[in-house]
């Protein structure tokens, strides 16, 4: 039987920014496993590729199969000599368990490859016309995620660093990491934005303070997928915006 091989692809953000090699991969598959935040038109060119395909929906609270019945499955198709694709939203190695599929697929002797992809988390601000790093704003950028609000986290050492902080899957915990955030010494007038829907044409971005974004979220009914930044760069916005050719 020929060796298997699983690539784990990201599908980056939205159906333009998928990569040459991520489609690749998605046309020569035998096997999808993919999450249900990919984009429509990538939903559409899986449906066409003749692949036998599996929704693991992997979205807050509405996963049809757990992180261990995804690697099995992942594992069983290689050992049957199947060409298999995990595709993921974004890159699969930021915040999308990438590393840990990988991992588990190494400790079997399962031969993989990692296709990295466009994240959300620098797509969606770079279309709201927020750069997420800048010599005279912010010259760093940290990425964390809106759980880690509830884990350990060194929050004063975050607090104080010349970086923008950009926050993945934290709407659910806008308030409580804005809150910590300023009593860790944060200046509360920071820019804050939200980029709601981030690379589609629903794209909606909020924009305020870390002392009011959770106010001003709630208000506007800021729903999940949403990227949320903080930091100086925000304040670029205003001055991009009226000459940018994409989503606003």
């Amino acid at each position: 039987m020929a060796e298997g091989v699983v690539y784990i692809v990201g599908a980056g953000c939205g159906d333009e920014l998928l990569t040459k090699k991520a489609e690749e991969a998605i046309r020569k598959a035998d096997v999808i496993i993919h999450d249900e935040l990919i984009g429509e038109g990538i939903k559409e060119l899986v449906r066409k590729s003749g692949a036998e395909v599996i929704d693991a929906g992997k979205r807050a609270g509405r996963h049809k199969l757990t992180q261990d019945e995804i690697n099995e499955l992942l594992a069983k198709y290689a050992r049957e000599g199947k060409t298999v694709v995990r595709l993921k939203a974004g890159d699969p190695c930021i915040f999308g368990r990438g590393g840990e599929e990988a991992e588990f697929l190494a400790d079997r002797g399962i031969k993989f490859e990692i296709v990295p992809g466009v994240s959300s988390a620098i797509a969606a601000p770079a279309y709201a016309a927020i750069p997420i790093t800048h010599r005279r704003y912010d010259p760093a950028v940290v990425f964390i995620t809106g759980r880690q609000a509830r884990e350990r986290l060194n929050w004063e050492a975050l607090a104080k660093l010349n970086a923008t902080i950009i926050i993945l899957m934290g709407v659910s915990t806008l308030r409580q990491t804005a809150k910590k955030l300023m009593e860790h010494g944060k200046d509360p007038s920071t820019p804050a934005a939200i980029i709601e829907r981030g690379c589609s044409e629903e794209q909606r971005v909020v924009v305020g303070r870390l002392e009011d974004i959770a106010d001003i979220a709630e208000k506007e009914g800021v729903k999940a997928p949403a990227i949320i930044v903080i930091g100086g760069v925000v304040e670029l916005r205003e001055k991009l915006l009226p000459y940018m050719g994409v989503i606003p």
